[in-house]
Formats: structure tokens, C-alpha cells, sequence
């Protein structure tokens, strides 16, 4: 099954008060494992850049100034997604910012149906207590050592793991390489062979051989084939 993960970075918290969609990064899984398949593209919000905006992702109006417009990359993400599931933390938030968007062209809006909301998962599995990304990182080990701001490719890269630990998809797939290991391990011994009842009929003719003996004779003096020929 393929499903796409997907974070955006945003100017603020708020699309129907005008923030607006800055970065949009999405990896792309199949049967719970990372493809290596990725979607990535910082976009010209046209207005200003918030402080504390900036204090979060690190992205400048002027960086993002010379960036293209969402309606200049909207065909090639909609084409990335195409109609996977989205795995999204805190997917209410992300959606509306690309709703949003896509409402501002007068786009067909992405349905709720689709989503998959990894804070709501981890809430039901650890409640109680913070289910933020990094903490979910810490709790499975993850690595985000390289996340000193939010960024929405490496968010994505980081939700991607922490999903498949969420499901329990990576330990699945321990218990299933272990035993592919065993069974190999088991087809190496003495196995016996199962023999046909009734052979099935030669297929090879006569004529058949006296071709190929033919054909080795232009060979030279030593072909190979003579190995086998003589064997026969």
C-alpha cells in the first residue's frame, strides 16, 4: 500500500486570518517502508514573515521572495500524492493550510477521509503525556539530532520512521525477516527432493542435438561445450 507523509511549514497558525503555506515536503512509503521517493518545495507566501514564524523554521520573506507560487507547483504535488493516504502530525493544521490554497485557486479541496493522523494514533498509545515529534523521536530512538529548526522535509523523514514504529510496522518486519532467515536456514538441510511420478517426455530431438553438435564444431578447436557433449 503506498501512503505519502507529509509537514508543511506555514507563516503562523491561521489560514482564514491570512497566513499562509511557505513549504511543503512529502516521502513516500510503500508497505510501511520508505521509498526514497520525495516531494519538496519552499513557496512565495507574497507577504511578510512573522518573528515568531521565523523563529521556528528559519525561513525569510526574502529567502522565500524568489520562490514559486503554490499555483505553479500545485499540478506536480497533487501528481506526487495522487490519491495515497497522507500520514500528517496534527493533520487538521496542515490540511487547512493546503485546503486553503487550493480553495485560493479555485482547486478541489483534499478530503478528510484520507488523512492519517499520527498525533491522534500516539495519543491513543501513550496517553498522558507529550506526543510532540521530537518526543515521539526520543521514545523510539529516531535520531533528529539535525532538526535545530522545523523544516518540512526532514519532519516528514523523521514522521516516516516514527510511523512505522507507531503501527508497529518495524517490528513486523523483524519477525518476518527472522523467520525468512529460519526458513532458509531450515531448506539447507537434508531436505529430500520430490520426484515426479512420470518423468515428463524429452523435449530435445534428435535433430536437435545434431544441430548443436554441428554448431560446436565451428567453435575452434576446445569449445566448452565438448565438457558437456563428452559427458553426454
Amino acid at each position: 500500500m503506498r501512503e505519502i507523509v507529509l509537514d508543511t511549514e506555514t507563516t503562523g497558525l491561521d489560514p482564514l486570518r491570512g497566513d499562509r503555506l511557505v513549504e511543503i515536503g512529502c516521502i513516500e512509503i510503500y508497505n510501511r517502508m520508505p521509498t526514497g521517493q520525495t516531494f519538496h518545495r519552499y513557496i512565495n507566501p507574497q507577504r511578510d514573515m512573522p518573528a515568531e514564524a521565523f523563529a521556528v523554521h528559519g525561513l525569510s520573506a526574502e529567502f522565500l521572495s524568489s520562490k514559486p507560487l503554490f499555483t505553479e507547483v500545485v499540478e506536480e504535488f497533487l501528481e506526487f500524492i495522487a490519491d495515497a493516504p497522507l500520514v500528517i502530525h496534527n493533520a487538521s493544521f496542515d490540511i487547512s493550510f493546503i485546503n486553503a490554497e487550493l480553495d485560493r485557486i479555485k482547486r478541489q479541496a483534499i478530503s478528510r477521509e484520507r488523512l492519517v493522523d499520527t498525533l491522534l494514533l500516539a495519543r491513543r498509545k501513550h496517553p498522558g503525556v507529550s506526543n510532540r515529534l521530537d518526543d515521539l523521536c526520543s521514545r523510539y530512538s529516531i535520531d533528529n539530532s539535525r532538526r535545530t529548526k522545523h523544516g518540512a522535509l526532514l519532519d516528514a523523514e523523521l514522521l516516516a520512521e516514527v510511523y512505522i514504529d507507531l503501527i508497529g510496522a518495524r517490528q513486523s518486519q523483524l519477525i518476518l525477516a527472522s523467520e525468512t532467515r529460519e526458513s532458509r536456514a531450515e531448506r539447507t538441510g537434508d531436505t529430500p527432493r520430490r520426484q515426479r511420478e512420470t518423468p515428463l517426455m524429452p523435449r530435445i530431438t534428435d535433430a536437435d542435438r545434431e544441430a548443436h553438435r554441428a554448431f560446436v564444431a565451428t567453435l575452434g578447436d576446445k569449445p566448452i561445450w565438448n565438457d558437456f557433449l563428452g559427458a553426454a
